[in-house]
């Protein structure tokens, strides 16, 4: 190959570069910025950004926290749904826990080491438990649910002896309440179980070897919607349910000094149906609804 056909080639790959740099690069980026402030795309494309007194305080497409500096929830304020996307709805790490329905078994932390920092690990069901009892706890419901201890954690046992053709204890030797460690000055949730004296769990003992049983128990069917103790599928969901925000009315009217049905009242101003009338399901943006308690009815508390 000679010099001029080896130019002639370069010069090619250089315009060919130049011109889809042009294309890719600007032409491309321009129009889609163009066709994004179209009237009804412009709002979605900048973000959504929501202001108070021209001060942005959030956006409504990505939720937020209530809570003080301590992580507990402003009582004035109404809470979000359960992030697992960072510390909290932030969209750099959105996520979801990748928990599964057969998440049943914590995994238990070394009680020599600080409780920040010795590898505990709680499974879904503990989680849900956990978040149950907390949103009962602030908002003056039964957090209870089946499957799961008065204390919050998952209720399961590990069932251990011989075992029939299909795999079933048939007689337990030893039986352990897997989620409740041994630290606790509690007794196990159960006390006996077929006959066995169910024991509290030891760090670094495997019980695997075990049945893994769930105990459904006696608790009445949740008064804690789904969507207060499970996280959205991205961790940044901006909306509750209506039962979500219902169940929190009488503390923040309390928090607020006004009447409950003041604060029904805006909730339902606040709620939005399904989109197109059949996709989804009803919804209250929290951040919108909490700026209009503060327009409407500043905090008393």
């Amino acid at each position: 190959m000679n010099f001029s056909s080896l130019l002639r080639q370069h010069w090619a790959a250089l315009r060919a570069l130049l011109v889809l740099t042009v294309i890719v690069g600007i032409g491309y980026p321009l129009f889609i910025w163009l066709v994004a402030q179209i009237p009804g795309l412009k709002d979605n494309a900048d973000g959504s950004i929501v202001e108070v007194n021209g001060k942005p305080v959030g956006s409504s497409l990505i939720g937020q926290l209530f809570t003080d500096d301590k992580g507990n929830p402003l009582p004035q304020y109404f809470q979000s749904r359960p992030s697992a996307a960072g510390n909290g709805y932030d969209p750099l790490s959105t996520s979801a826990s990748n928990l599964g329905p057969e998440s049943i078994v914590d995994t238990p932390g070394d009680p020599s080491l600080p409780a920040d920092s010795n590898g505990y690990k709680a499974s879904l069901l503990t989680l849900v438990c956990s978040r149950s009892k907390a949103v009962g706890d602030l908002d003056g419901v039964d957090g209870k649910r089946p499957f799961c201890t008065g204390d919050g954690v998952g209720a399961v046992l590990s069932v251990i002896g011989p075992r029939d053709s299909t795999g079933n204890v048939v007689h337990p030797t030893k039986v352990v309440s897997v989620n409740e460690p041994c630290t606790t000055t509690q007794r196990p949730f159960l006390d006996i179980y077929e006959g066995v004296r169910v024991e509290c769990a030891k760090f670094g003992e495997d019980y695997t070897v075990g049945q893994i049983v769930p105990v459904k128990g006696a608790a009445p069917d949740p008064a804690v919607p789904a969507d207060a103790v499970t996280a959205s599928g991205s961790g940044l969901d901006p909306n509750i349910s209506p039962a979500y925000a219902d169940l929190q009315i009488a503390r923040v009217a309390k928090a607020r000094g006004v009447s409950a049905d003041q604060v029904r009242q805006l909730v339902a101003e606040n709620t939005d149906g399904r989109t197109l009338g059949f996709l989804g399901e009803p919804r209250v943006n929290v951040l919108e609804l909490n700026i209009a308690l503060d327009k409407k009815y500043s905090n008393k508390s």
